[in-house]
């Protein structure tokens, strides 16, 4: 990896777990929860931290602090940014935790769902606890009260979006025979996850002092490109399998994924036999014959195919805005190189 993103995510991985110690700080308590009564011990809140740190551990790309990062130095506020990355990564991470408890996962990143291993009461109130935490870190953020009451408006918008768009997820695939509209479902992506790109972005910029529409033209194109990549990873789900998850478990869980969409948008008569595949596919689990069959039939109308194109032409069509807007920015070519060599890699 480039030596100009090794730095920067090695401060931002030093902050992140400055934000979330193990072993617990008695200091780091009562920043977090302020006034406590005195029979509070960090054994007390290690079910809060464990789970959350267990996930973090197992790595991730980091991209959402990175932009957040090169955002604001874009918007010339230097390194100001490396300590309000939790604002973002933390949601990441609580998000991560509730979807798989919602979509009955067995796996990820490798290794079992947190809910499997510590329990789903401990996992859900662990998640639910993190997108609170994240939000303690504007506390301490050494800026105006003016500059923080934005930063708490925006993060509280944008995690209200997310779980707008994984309620509209969830209704999609509990029910097999219900299809969304494309616009629909792009609605939905960009809520569920393009909001937490377009987080990234707006905080990156508003932490290097910029304001008004040049924060919000920046998260619109940064939201984008969360959408692509989302289009992009239900793809490999369908083809290699997403790394640390198995191929086709979006099949089992009954995604109305782009490629279901457009599949259906070119041979409508095949709802019925699909909607039979999901019910089957999560009747019988990863294993079952019906997780193939329901892959073979996407690709038989290029639907698969037509989605990667679709994805990978909105990444790359909205990362030309970088160096387009800011020609002569060594930040805006590595915020441009970074999602081209995202790209490479997959």
């Amino acid at each position: 990896m480039n030596i100009e993103y090794t730095r920067r995510l090695e401060k931002i991985e030093a902050v992140l777990n400055s934000r979330l110690p193990h072993p617990v700080d008695p200091a780091w308590i009562s920043e977090s929860f302020a006034s406590v009564p005195d029979s509070v011990r960090p054994a007390h809140v290690s079910p809060l931290l464990e789970p959350c740190l267990d996930l973090m551990s197992r790595g991730g790309k980091r991209w959402r602090p990175l932009l957040m990062v090169l955002a604001c130095e874009l918007a010339g506020g230097g390194d100001r940014a490396y300590s309000l990355t939790p604002l973002v990564e933390f949601p990441h991470t609580a998000s991560l935790i509730h979807d798989d408890i919602e979509d009955g996962a067995d796996e990820r990143r490798g290794k079992p769902a947190i809910h499997l291993l510590w329990g789903e009461d401990t996992a859900i109130n662990a998640a639910s606890w993190l997108y609170f935490q994240s939000m303690a870190i504007i506390d301490s953020y050494p800026s105006s009260d003016s500059l923080k009451l934005v930063l708490y408006r925006t993060v509280s918008r944008e995690l209200r979006r997310l779980h707008l768009g994984q309620a509209m997820d969830i209704h999609w695939h509990r029910a097999p025979a219900l299809v969304p509209a494309r616009a629909e479902y792009e609605a939905m992506v960009a809520m569920k996850t393009g909001t937490l790109s377009r987080l990234a972005g707006e905080v990156g910029m508003l932490a290097g002092g910029a304001e008004g529409e040049a924060v919000s033209d920046f998260g619109d194109i940064a939201a984008r490109i969360g959408v692509g990549f989302q289009i992009v990873d239900d793809v490999r789900n369908l083809t290699t399998g997403n790394p640390g998850k198995k191929r086709g478990d979006d099949i089992v869980e009954g995604k109305k994924s782009l490629p279901v969409i457009l599949h259906l948008e070119r041979k409508p008569g095949d709802l019925t036999k699909l909607s039979s595949i999901f019910e089957a596919a999560k009747k019988g689990g990863i294993a079952d014959p019906a997780v193939e069959e329901g892959i073979a039939l996407l690709e038989s109308s290029g639907a698969i195919e037509a989605a990667s194109a679709h994805g990978i032409g909105l990444i790359e069509k909205s990362t030309s805005y970088f160096s387009e807007a800011w020609p002569d920015s060594p930040a805006a070519a590595l915020i441009a190189d970074l999602f081209a060599s995202m790209l490479r890699g997959l």
